[in-house]
């Protein structure tokens, strides 16, 4: 089994640069921003602009009776999941339940729904309380429903990373492919945007209080939230050609995880552990520093967190200026979803040879290679996503063309 080689085959985004793969990647590609001022914010909120879905009608995914169940979160996965499903044409009804799997990441989980709930509790009793609390702000609520929704049941779960967590889901949903699973749905999404998540994000010292979200620049603001992210689905490489795919957007080459192991929120003094996860999973990937076309950066938008990310970069490519990107200041950071839609661009980017862009900041910045407009590469092979979560978690995938 541990030659077993892992592809994805399926994309389902929910994000600000759209709904589903193709409308995402034109709007990424022409650097359209889906940051926006948030509606109904009071006046000198310390948080005021994030990321936002504005297009999402969670009618088209969900059913009625589902919707009081779950919070928004679970409603991008439902509908991440049903468009990388149909984008893999894959059926689970065809499939032996058993062989099919769900492991999904999460750091918010349904805060708006919680909160919803804790305010009825407080002004109304315990009976106004709906009996579906304790599933429905809960971290595995998305893994739980897609498990229902399309009876996987095979090894299933949920990872708690932070910002780091789709990579780590990626990571395990690629070990159950190789112990034999035939089909896993992967990835996270987020929304973090109710009142009392943007009251807990805005005690953190790296996010920002506009909508100028500018990693690797000298005055960088912080970073700025975000809602929505990625499924993904991913198989065996010679089960998806026998069944005909349609698309093997890349394949995984390798993984790694590290952690900081210094404090609950701030960052380590150095940025040894990221850099040791970015050359773990190159060598893991069978690769040297010099085979990744492209970096998807973390890019937290803190001067501190970007001058970190910077020296791991220069310390494991050394003087060569690989390209680095971060597609994300399109769309904020999205918590768990963020390193999702990451590994979406970078499977994107391998199956059409283009880098999608960092957006509102100088080419340069840091002494990097930045992106900074859609780059189209000959011979694209292979690409390297990293993310931090907070508290220290470091992760890195390698992905390369199929």
């Amino acid at each position: 089994m541990s030659g077993r080689r892992v592809v994805i085959t399926g994309l389902g985004v929910v994000a600000p640069t759209g709904v589903g793969v193709t409308e995402h990647w034109e709007s990424s590609l022409s650097g359209r921003i889906g940051i926006a001022p948030l509606p109904g914010v009071e006046e000198g909120a310390p948080i005021g602009w994030a990321g936002q879905v504005a297009a999402f009608d969670e009618k088209e995914f969900v059913a009625s009776k589902l919707l009081v169940q779950t919070d928004r979160w679970t409603w991008f996965a439902l509908a991440a999941t049903q468009l990388a499903l149909a984008d893999a044409a894959l059926d689970p009804a065809g499939e032996d339940p058993f062989d099919l799997s769900v492991v999904t990441a999460s750091g918010s989980g349904g805060n708006a729904f919680g909160q919803r709930e804790i305010q009825a509790l407080w002004s109304q009793g315990s009976r106004a309380v709906s009996a579906y609390q304790s599933i429905g702000w809960f971290y595995a609520a998305s893994s739980g429903q897609l498990s229902i929704r399309h009876q996987l049941k095979g090894p299933c779960g949920v990872v708690v990373a932070d910002a780091a967590g789709a990579i780590d889901a990626l990571a395990e949903a690629a070990r159950a492919i190789r112990r034999g699973t035939a089909a896993v749905v992967t990835g996270g999404t987020e929304a973090p945007l109710s009142p009392y998540a943007l009251a807990c994000q805005s005690s953190e010292a790296a996010v920002g209080r506009t909508g100028d979200y500018r990693p690797f620049a000298p005055d960088a603001p912080g970073y700025v939230p975000g809602e929505g992210g990625a499924i993904l689905v991913v198989e065996e490489r010679e089960r998806a050609r026998d069944r005909g795919v349609p698309t093997i957007y890349a394949e995984i080459a390798g993984t790694a995880s590290t952690h900081d192991a210094h404090h609950i929120t701030d960052p380590a003094p150095g940025h040894g552990q990221y850099a040791r996860a970015m050359r773990e999973a190159i060598a893991r990937a069978g690769l040297t520093p010099a085979d990744i076309g492209v970096v998807f950066a973390d890019g937290a938008g803190d001067p501190v967190r970007d001058r970190q990310e910077a020296a791991a970069i220069a310390e494991v490519f050394g003087p060569r200026r690989v390209p680095v990107t971060v597609p994300k200041t399109m769309t904020g950071r999205l918590c768990s979803g963020g390193a999702a839609l990451d590994l979406a661009w970078a499977a994107l980017s391998l199956a059409d040879g283009v880098i999608p862009p960092t957006v509102g900041v100088a080419d340069g910045a840091a002494g990097l290679d930045l992106v900074t407009s859609a780059r189209t590469v000959s011979g694209l092979s292979a690409a390297l996503v990293v993310a931090r979560g907070s508290g220290g978690f470091n992760s890195a995938a390698v992905l390369t063309a199929a």
